[in-house]
């Protein structure tokens, strides 16, 4: 039997970059899974690549609680439950320091990363308790979330899984006795349209020599981070909660610096952007 087979799982953001990345990685173990996006054109666009019966298009702003209560509410109608909410829609603010952000795009990120979290989460939650179903709720870890791990420039995205971070732990204490498992996913460092700007910032391009570098060393696919997704998603969870595992812990940071100057002698470093 596949890993997630029969499980129902919502994925926001899930028609680009990561989130589109896991929805594959689950359709493939088995799961049918709800896509997400709040632009109704690329949910239609994602749902192209899956199979009819194992995936269901829903557009939703995830920074909306009545939207997202929705969201639940309509892949319920269509699949008849839900076993796991991923909360993985996210973007970033302009690279540029903190006195010449913009206040509007800084409060963005923090609607949609950080308020978006706790509406999937409350969301998902409350449908779980009520049905009695062993629920899983994910949540995205990212630059921010590991002690040390500073965001200079992007300080509103770095706030968010920093402050995204402490609320999993906050609400898996608070629902220890509960069947729900919840949970914090790092995906490492993959190239996606957050950090690869069409039209970088003055204050960007004077840091992209040294960014791209960090690229060249750490970024890789979001397929290892899919694989930990459906390990948390699945029964290897069960009975756990407030754990947290990242697809570029210290091992994989040490391993991917030593193979750094080999990948770049054989021209194999990792430059797709997804």
């Amino acid at each position: 039997m596949k890993a997630l087979e029969n499980r129902v799982a919502i994925i926001t953001g899930s028609t680009k970059g990561i989130g589109r990345a896991i929805a594959h990685e689950f359709v493939q173990q088995g799961a049918k899974v709800v896509i997400t996006s709040s632009r109704r054109e690329n949910v239609e666009a994602a749902l192209r690549e899956f199979p009819a019966d194992s995936a269901f298009g829903h557009a939703c702003d995830v920074s909306s609680y009545a939207e997202v209560e929705a969201l639940v509410e309509a892949a319920v109608k269509r699949f008849g439950a839900i076993d796991c909410f991923i909360n993985n829609a996210g973007i970033s603010d302009p690279f540029t320091s903190v006195c010449d952000s913009d206040p509007t795009a800084w409060s963005r990120v923090i609607d949609t990363n950080l308020k978006g979290t706790y509406n999937g989460s409350r969301a998902a939650a409350k449908y779980f308790l009520a049905s009695g179903r062993r629920g899983k709720i994910i949540n995205m870890a990212g630059s921010g979330t590991d002690q040390g791990s500073n965001t200079p420039f992007i300080s509103a995205y770095g706030s968010t899984k920093a402050a995204i971070a402490r609320f999993t732990y906050a609400m898996a204490e608070e629902y220890r006795q509960t069947p729900l498992s919840i949970m914090l996913l790092h995906p490492g460092l993959v190239r996606t349209e957050i950090n690869s700007p069409d039209n970088p910032t003055p204050e960007l391009q004077k840091q992209l020599k040294t960014l791209n570098l960090i690229f060249d060393i750490f970024a890789q696919s979001p397929a290892l981070a899919a694989k930990y997704a459906v390990k948390m998603a699945s029964s290897w969870s069960d009975g756990k909660t407030g754990l947290y595992l990242s697809a570029l812990d210290g091992k994989r940071k040490k391993l991917m610096l030593l193979s750094y100057p080999f990948r770049k002698l054989t021209n194999r470093i990792e430059r797709r952007t997804y």
